[in-house]
C-alpha cells in the first residue's frame, strides 16, 4: 500500500480506529483454523488463566457485602439497607446481596476471596478519571498504558495473551509496545477479500514510520494472527455465545450479556487457547435513584454469569486453573440520598474467584462511624490485589508492572 495513503488511513482512523476494524475482522472470519492452532502451541497444562470482570459505573459496595449488623447502616439508609433476614450471611456480621445466591455457594465452597474496603489515595469521584486510575493503576498521575499493557510489554508479543471480548480495548489493555487483542464475539459474517489484503498492507513495516505507526502497525498485523486463532469459535458449526453451559449447568440460549461474554471465554479455555488475561464487563451501576431493585438486578447478571462459568470451568482441567476477579471504579456514599440511590463514594470489595483461590475476607471492613467528609476509608490498595494476581496466576514480576508493590493479601494459593 501507498505509504502517504497508508498514513492518511492511519491518521483518519488512530490506534482505536485498527482496534475496531480487527475486531470485525476477528468476529467475521470462518475458517476452521482455531484447534489447529491449539494444537501446534496449547496453553500449558499448568498455566493459570486470569479473567477480569470490570463493572462500570460504580457498584455500591454496602449493598453487595451488607454489613447487616451495624445499626450505622441502617441508620444511613433507612429505606435502602437490607434487614438481617434478606442477606445471604456469611460471618463478621457481613452477608451479600440476596442477588448472589451462586457466590454464596462460592464461599462455602472457600472458592470466594471478599477483599473489603479497596481504593487508592486521595480518591478521585470522577467515573472517568477513577476508572482510569483502576485501569492504569496509577493514581498519583495519568499514564498511557494499562497494568495489563505493561504485563504485555514485559512478557513477548504475541497478539492473543490477553484477549479482551468487546471491539473496544478498555485502558487496562492497551501497553507501549502492545496491546490486547480485541474480539467482538457477536460478530458474524468474513471479511471481504480486499478488506483482508488491506489489512496485511496496514501490517507490512514501512521505512520512516514513527512510533505511533510502528504500534498501529502492529494492531493490524496482529488482527491476521488472532483471526486465525480464534476463527472456529466464531464459525458457524462452534456453539454461539450465549449458548452451552450456564449457571447450574443448564444449557441452552441466555439473554445475560455477561454471561455471553463468559460462556465465549470458557469455550476458548477449554480448546487450549493460548490467551492468560481475558476482559469481560458489565455496566449500569451508577445507580444515583431506585438504587435497590436496580442494583439487585444487576447483581443478579452478575451472580449468573461469574457462578455458572467458574461451575462450568470446575469441571474442565485447564478451567481448574482460572481465576475471576471482578471490580468496579468507586463505591458509593454510605448515606443514602433523597431519591432512594447513593451517589459516587470510595471503597468498596472487590471478589477474586476460582478453585485456586483461599476463600475468605481480606482486609479489614471500612469504618461507617470514621469516615472522610462521609465516605469509608480505604483500608486496602488495589494494586495488592494486581500484584498478586501478577506474581500468582501470570507468573510475572510485578515490580515491573506497577509503581507501587503492596504486600500480597495471601487470597491465592
Amino acid at each position: 500500500m501507498d505509504t502517504v495513503t497508508r498514513r492518511r488511513f492511519l491518521l483518519a482512523s488512530g490506534v482505536a480506529g485498527a482496534g475496531a476494524l480487527a475486531a470485525g475482522g476477528i468476529a467475521s472470519v470462518t475458517s476452521g483454523q482455531l484447534f489447529g492452532e491449539a494444537a501446534k502451541n496449547p496453553l500449558p497444562s499448568d498455566a493459570n488463566v486470569l479473567v477480569l470482570v470490570t463493572l462500570y459505573g460504580g457498584n455500591d459496595g454496602l449493598n453487595t457485602v451488607i454489613p447487616y449488623a451495624d445499626p450505622a447502616y441502617h441508620d444511613a439508609r433507612p429505606d435502602i439497607a437490607y434487614t438481617d433476614s434478606e442477606v445471604l450471611k456469611l460471618s463478621d456480621g457481613l452477608g451479600l446481596n440476596p442477588a448472589l445466591k451462586g457466590m454464596a455457594s462460592l464461599w462455602k465452597n472457600n472458592q470466594l476471596a471478599i477483599v473489603r474496603g479497596v481504593g487508592y489515595p486521595s480518591p478521585d469521584f470522577s467515573h472517568f478519571r477513577s476508572m482510569d486510575i483502576w485501569q492504569t493503576a496509577s493514581p498519583s498521575r495519568p499514564v498511557p498504558s494499562g497494568w495489563i499493557g505493561r504485563w504485555l510489554d514485559a512478557s513477548g508479543d504475541d497478539p492473543v495473551r490477553a484477549l479482551n471480548i468487546g471491539s473496544v480495548l478498555p485502558p487496562a489493555a492497551v501497553g507501549t509496545r502492545c496491546t490486547a487483542a480485541a474480539l467482538d464475539a457477536g460478530g458474524r459474517g468474513e471479511l471481504r477479500p480486499q478488506l483482508a489484503s488491506a489489512v496485511t498492507g496496514l501490517g507490512t513495516a514501512e521505512t520512516g514510520e514513527t512510533a505511533s505507526d510502528g504500534v498501529v502497525r502492529t494492531s493490524y498485523r496482529n488482527e491476521r494472527t488472532v483471526s486465525k486463532t480464534f476463527a472456529p469459535v466464531l464459525s458457524p458449526t462452534a456453539t454461539k455465545p450465549g449458548t452451552g453451559a450456564r449457571a447450574g449447568g443448564h444449557s441452552g440460549q441466555s439473554s445475560n450479556a455477561l454471561a455471553q461474554q463468559l460462556d465465549f471465554v470458557g469455550r476458548c479455555i477449554k480448546a487450549k487457547v493460548p490467551t492468560r488475561v481475558y476482559l469481560v464487563s458489565l455496566g449500569g451501576f451508577d445507580t444515583h435513584a431506585n438504587e435497590k431493585a436496580t442494583q439487585q438486578q444487576l447483581l443478579s447478571v452478575l451472580d449468573e454469569g461469574v457462578s455458572g462459568f467458574l461451575t462450568d470451568m470446575a469441571k474442565d482441567p485447564n478451567g481448574k486453573k482460572v481465576v475471576l476477579a471482578a471490580y468496579s471504579e468507586f463505591g458509593r456514599r454510605v448515606a443514602a440520598n433523597a431519591s432512594d440511590g447513593t451517589d459516587h463514594g470510595t471503597a468498596g470489595p472487590m471478589f477474586v474467584a476460582g478453585t485456586p483461590v483461599r476463600g475468605g475476607f481480606y482486609g479489614d471492613q471500612p469504618s461507617l462511624k470514621n469516615l472522610d467528609d462521609g465516605n469509608m476509608k480505604a483500608d486496602v490498595d488495589f494494586r495488592a490485589v494486581y500484584g498478586e494476581l501478577l506474581h500468582r496466576v501470570l507468573d510475572a514480576d510485578p515490580h515491573r508492572v506497577l509503581d507501587t508493590v503492596p504486600n500480597e493479601l495471601g487470597f491465592l494459593t
